[in-house]
C-alpha cells in the first residue's frame, strides 16, 4: 500500500491554496472540524481499508494497493 500525491501538478496546487485558505482543512468539505483536517478522517478510513484503491475526496491524494 502506498499513498501519494496526484500526478496533475494543476490539482495540486489548486487543493493546496484551498488548504491554506481553509487552514489545512479539506477545501472540498463545507464543514471545518479534525475531521476535515488534510489528511481528512474519510481518506484515513480509506487508507486502511485494504481493498480500496483509488483518490481522496478532494483528489490531492492517491492510494495504491501496491
Amino acid at each position: 500500500m502506498s499513498v501519494r500525491l496526484n500526478e496533475d501538478k494543476e490539482i495540486v496546487a489548486k487543493i493546496r491554496e484551498g488548504l491554506k485558505r481553509k487552514g489545512g482543512h479539506c477545501p472540498c468539505k463545507l464543514e471545518v472540524s479534525p475531521a476535515t483536517k488534510c489528511i481528512c478522517q474519510e481518506f484515513r478510513d480509506q487508507i486502511a481499508d485494504p481493498n480500496y484503491e483509488g483518490f481522496c475526496h478532494c483528489m490531492l491524494y492517491y492510494k495504491s494497493k501496491d
